[in-house]
């Protein structure tokens, strides 16, 4: 029986521009196509961090150009505008590997909002920057007309820092269930998904926020009662002591293990501590569910249990 697996792919699989995410493409869509041949059921996560930078950064040009006509783009938006060309550029490269090896498995990108509480406590502590540099005469007027938080950043000028909220749930989801359960692979969540919240009614308002893709990868695959969340990454296996003399590569890791090693501080905040503890979120949400975490090539052999770390409730 083929499994049902969520895949989280990193920066890495998608390249640094658009000349170079075109062909980056081709290769991440073998290794998950490899997934599919096996009769497994895929949807696929991203990021979005050198795409959405660039957008932000065009429209800020734009709206230095001409103030007066072009107003800020909500930061909401421009994670819609990267799911959409990531998504096609995706959907493109996985139909097409597809076809080449006759497999019939439609490949659709779903822009995915994704809720989060007003009330999390990220919120009254933005940290993570984002769009151009500034002046500081620049950040003062953000700060006194857009209500902008603002930091100085290691001397190189002044940038916008927004909240990084964990997610709650996924808007679209009945959408991406109906097309998995109708011989679909799903592009979904790009970035982490659109950030909103609940206002009055039924409306949803864009948040000025980046939720993390390796949790908002660990909720959609969740809600979508996947069998595997495989978070990919640029080494094949999770390590103690990485770098160092007596570097350890694990094969498994328990709660009690990661409870351990993260209070060593054994994991990078910025990098292998968010994917093992969304790999861990998942593997408890329910019984019989797993997370790997490995390299993009090697997918497929972790799955099958040969290589990469795998995380269990």
């Amino acid at each position: 029986m083929g499994k049902r697996i969520v895949i989280a792919l990193g920066g890495n699989a998608l390249g640094n521009n658009l000349p170079e995410q075109m062909e980056a493409v081709k290769h991440t869509a073998r290794a998950i196509v490899d997934l599919i041949e096996q009769g497994n059921e895929v949807v696929v996560a991203h990021g979005n961090g050198p795409q959405v930078g660039m957008i932000q950064e065009a429209m800020t040009q734009l709206t230095r150009s001409d103030p007066e006509k072009y107003i800020p783009c909500p930061l909401s938006v421009c994670v819609a505008m990267s799911q959409g060309y990531i998504g096609y550029d995706l959907q493109n490269a996985l139909r097409e590997e597809m076809l080449d090896r006759g497999i019939d498995v439609g490949a659709a990108t779903v822009l995915t909002q994704v809720e989060v509480d007003p009330e999390d406590p990220a919120f009254a502590n933005p940290t993570k920057p984002i769009g151009a540099f500034m002046t500081r005469e620049e950040a003062d007027r953000m700060i006194a007309e857009r209500g902008y938080d603002v930091v100085e950043d290691a001397g190189r000028g002044y940038r916008r820092v927004v909240a990084s909220p964990r997610p709650v749930g996924i808007v679209e989801l009945d959408t991406i269930r109906s097309l998995v359960e109708t011989n679909h692979v799903v592009v979904a969540c790009g970035g982490g998904g659109i950030p909103v919240f609940k206002t009055e009614g039924n409306h949803l308002k864009g948040a000025a926020a980046v939720i993390d893709k390796d949790f908002a990868a660990a909720r959609l695959a969740e809600q979508l009662d996947a069998d595997f969340l495989v978070i990919l990454t640029a080494v094949e296996k999770v390590a103690v002591n990485f770098g160092k003399p007596d570097q350890c590569w694990l094969d498994e890791l328990t709660p009690a293990d990661v409870e351990r090693y993260v209070a060593e501080g054994q994991f990078a905040p910025g990098s292998m501590l968010p994917k093992v503890q969304a790999a861990l979120a998942f593997a408890q949400s329910g019984p019989g569910r797993s997370s790997l975490i490995t390299l993009l090539e090697r997918a497929a052999d972790g799955i099958a249990g040969k290589t990469g770390t795998i995380i269990r409730g």
